[in-house]
């Protein structure tokens, strides 16, 4: 079934919107995992001192906020996202760097010059593209020939608990089908299907990677917040209609419940979460 671009886009706007105040509450908290990913993907765009670097669903701002320090003052980032509250939140980050600046676009109809940055880079965003091998196009276009993607998606859900465990019970809890088509946080999870959606793109030297994302809570309870506070809104709603609100008690005890068997020794619950990290170098300027 073909997937209507605008009507996915306006979803995506809203369901980030919504749970923006969230990822802010959490990011110092989330970071201390995701910088492993984000080294990464600097490392593997050789994002380097005066460049021009393009991020791609900048959410609150990583990874383009580490991107702008590495390029300083000669450089520059330029962060996109199809959220408005997102980019509030990103460009309050970035208070004090004067060459990195953020967006509201979407990528598919992002509209800058060809061949004008160095590298680029996304980190959990590409899978809620509306049409991933348009915008993995439109990223190419904009890419110097030998220009280089590096980007994280997440891997099967099962393999990426800090997302997917909480989705998991709460859909089971509401008898929930499998999701709609469209897009969604696994949507790329397969490493062949990504390949061949990059091929398509024109991209080529496709490089994967499988790299396990250090995620940690102080406790089980810790966790169950986090995952109250970034839940979609959908979900959210579905609760409130079949509970009379999204803080049912029992809701989130089972959410725990599920946590426990990630504790450590200690009480902290560790989710080790697989993410598929892409390197791939753009030949040159192409048509969308």
């Amino acid at each position: 079934m073909a997937v209507d671009v605008r009507s996915a886009q306006d979803q995506q706007r809203a369901i980030w919107d919504d749970v923006s105040v969230g990822w802010q509450r959490w990011q110092e908290q989330f970071e201390r995992g995701a910088r492993t990913v984000t080294a990464k993907l600097l490392r593997d765009a050789a994002v380097a001192p005066g460049q021009s670097v393009l991020d791609v669903g900048s959410g609150v701002g990583e990874p383009a906020l580490s991107a702008a320090r590495v390029v300083g003052p000669a450089g520059r980032v330029v962060g996109i996202d199809l959220s408005p509250a997102m980019v509030a939140a990103a460009r309050s980050a970035s208070s004090g760097l004067a060459n990195v600046e953020f967006r509201v676009a979407d990528v598919e109809s992002l509209d800058l010059p060809e061949a004008s940055f160095d590298g680029a880079l996304s980190r959990w965003a590409l899978m809620f593209a509306a049409d991933r091998v348009r915008a993995l196009r439109v990223v190419a276009r904009l890419l110097v020939p030998g220009g280089v993607l590096a980007a994280a998606v997440w891997s099967r859900p099962q393999d990426v608990p800090t997302i997917g465990l909480a989705f998991r019970v709460i859909a089971e809890r509401l008898e929930l089908g499998p999701p709609p088509p469209g897009p969604g946080p696994f949507t790329m999870c397969e490493p062949d299907a990504l390949r061949a959606e990059l091929d398509e793109a024109g991209f080529g030297e496709v490089e994967i990677d499988e790299v396990v994302v250090p995620f940690r809570f102080a406790s089980v309870s810790e966790f169950a917040r986090f995952a109250r506070d970034v839940l979609p809104p959908g979900m959210k709603r579905q609760l409130r209609e079949r509970y009379g609100s999204v803080d049912d008690p029992g809701v989130w005890s089972d959410v725990e419940r599920a946590a426990r068997s990630y504790r450590t020794a200690g009480g902290a619950v560790s989710l080790p979460s697989v993410s598929l990290c892409v390197r791939a170098v753009a030949g040159g300027a192409r048509a969308v």
